[in-house]
């Protein structure tokens, strides 16, 4: 099981104090759920390492967990990381700070998830039933890609004035503690803006807990919500190591179509995870699911958030904030 850590610098992740950027040397941060699958398979199965080895080189893998898309991104302006998974949201903030300087931009996408906003509350059935009293957990407020969505949704409900009318209803909690919560009940958090498998555990643990919004109906479809990114510098002078961690991501997402039940076992060993198995394979089958590396539908959420003042810099396509390499050509 990865180690859960909570702080961005070096020392305090346990990573490598190797050089930032050195051939061979690949630091992955990733956060909670299965939406991590195609990392978890690609480690598990030393594919990183299988096709480092074709490009000649030894890559030494080194993975940690942090829980929101600001922590990751300071993990990775710091050097602590060399790769960071968040949400499209936190990318779009980092390739908006750093463009013309360290230029963070896209690697590939993660899969294509629905994201669920469920609430414990009978009341609430659209996001316009939200009131005071109620609570939402999401990674990180006002910038995690659930809190983007649920800004867009918001702008759509009620203007893009108030985009960010709901953001004083959030709360920062880590998936597995906001599931946790939404469970039990007795606490504030009485919703939850989360990803699989953790809004399918909440749904399944508290009869109460319904869906009150999918990222999909948001999106208008399918749509990369997590992603990889990382700087120029490290794509530029690591060739051979980016090179096979896209083409182990390439046959993570071959390997989990094919061999569902295998995955879903991979997930549970690697995450420490006493999600049911059942359960898991239930997300990995969702039709709705698809474990593809190309980003899919993220423009839109990329206009919105230059719309309303959130970037300042305007994207015109996805390859404005993916890297122009040929698996992100049929990207949107």
């Amino acid at each position: 099981m990865k180690k859960i850590l909570a702080a961005a610098l070096a020392a305090t992740l346990g990573l490598s104090a190797l050089p930032t950027h050195a051939e061979g040397q690949l630091r992955i941060a990733e956060q909670f759920g299965i939406v991590y699958l195609l990392l978890n398979v690609a480690q598990d199965q030393k594919l990183i390492e299988k096709h480092g080895k074709s490009e000649g080189v030894d890559i030494r893998v080194q993975s940690v967990q942090l829980s929101g898309g600001p922590a990751i991104n300071e993990a990775l302006l710091s050097g602590s990381i060399d790769v960071a998974g968040a949400g499209v949201g936190p990318l779009l903030t980092l390739w908006d700070k750093t463009r013309g300087r360290q230029n963070v931009r896209g690697i590939a996408s993660l899969g294509n998830f629905p994201y669920y906003l469920t609430s414990s509350n009978p009341a609430v059935r659209t996001i316009a039933d939200f009131s005071d009293k109620d609570r939402i957990a999401l990674p990180a407020v006002g910038v995690s890609v659930q809190s983007r969505i649920l800004q867009l949704a918001s702008a759509r409900q009620w203007g893009d004035s108030q985009f960010n009318r709901l953001d004083r209803l959030q709360v920062a909690l880590p998936h597995p503690d906001a599931t946790a919560a939404l469970i039990k009940g007795g606490t504030e958090i009485n919703a939850h803006f989360g990803n699989p498998p953790f809004q399918e555990q909440g749904l399944a643990g508290n009869p109460a807990v319904h869906v009150v919004l999918s990222s999909y109906d948001v999106l208008g479809g399918p749509a990369s919500a997590t992603v990889l990114y990382t700087t120029e510098k490290f794509r530029k002078e690591n060739p051979k190591t980016y090179r096979a961690f896209v083409a182990a991501l390439a046959e993570a997402a071959e390997f989990v179509t094919r061999h569902p039940e295998q995955a879903a076992e991979i997930y549970q060993r690697n995450e420490g995870s006493k999600v049911p198995r059942d359960l898991l394979l239930k997300v990995i089958r969702n039709p709705e699911v698809q474990f593809k590396i190309a980003p899919q539908n993220t423009l839109a959420l990329a206009e919105f958030m230059h719309r309303v003042g959130a970037i300042k810099n305007k994207p015109t396509s996805v390859k404005d904030y993916f890297f122009d390499d040929p698996h992100n050509a049929s990207g949107s």
